[in-house]
């Protein structure tokens, strides 16, 4: 025997290993789809996680009648204790007015009874021109305080704003600063 014949026969030429195609690129849509499976995933985990590590832990049912103490419509409320200055009593009830009849720009008072800061100073102040003045005085001071001395007036600020939190905040802030000077 010889050699030769102990070798097997290649009968046909060798051929190419196939090549894995390069993956495709994912759309945005697909990643973020992905990403979605394996967050849920994951927060089933979590949750699951949460309910074995807290099952231990006694609970009641809570009777909703213990949590709400509030009427459910709204009253109005009393004033706070009025300050004993002038000023600072003027402001005072301007914030309270704000509170309960409405805060507005663009306008001293607004078809709907709302007023701005200024307006409710000067329906406060009842005709006195000089606390009226003083008051406006010391929120302008409180609103630069706060906010620089780049506010040109009571009226500006209260316009800049688009709700009544911050105006109704100052207004606050400045019957606290007026009663502070004793104003």
């Amino acid at each position: 025997m010889s050699h030769a014949s102990l070798s097997p026969a290649i009968d046909h030429p060798a051929q190419p290993v196939p090549v894995a195609a390069p993956p495709a690129e994912l759309t945005l849509e697909e990643r973020l789809t992905l990403v979605n499976a394996a967050m849920t995933a994951r927060l089933d985990e979590a949750a699951v996680a949460y309910e074995v590590n807290t099952a231990h832990i006694p609970t009641e049912p809570v009777d909703l009648a213990d949590v709400v103490t509030l009427p459910l419509t709204p009253t109005l409320q009393p004033p706070p204790a009025s300050y004993p200055t002038p000023v600072a009593a003027l402001l005072q009830r301007a914030h309270h007015r704000l509170l309960t009849g409405g805060w507005c720009s663009g306008a001293l008072v607004d078809e709907d009874g709302a007023r701005c800061m200024l307006g409710a100073i000067r329906a406060e102040a009842r005709g006195d021109s000089g606390l009226e003045a003083d008051a406006a005085s010391v929120l302008l001071d409180a609103i630069r305080r706060k906010f620089g001395d780049d506010v040109d007036s009571v009226p500006s600020f209260n316009d800049a704003h688009g709700s009544a939190r911050t105006p109704l905040r100052m207004v606050d802030q400045a019957a606290s600063l007026a009663d502070a000077r004793g104003l």
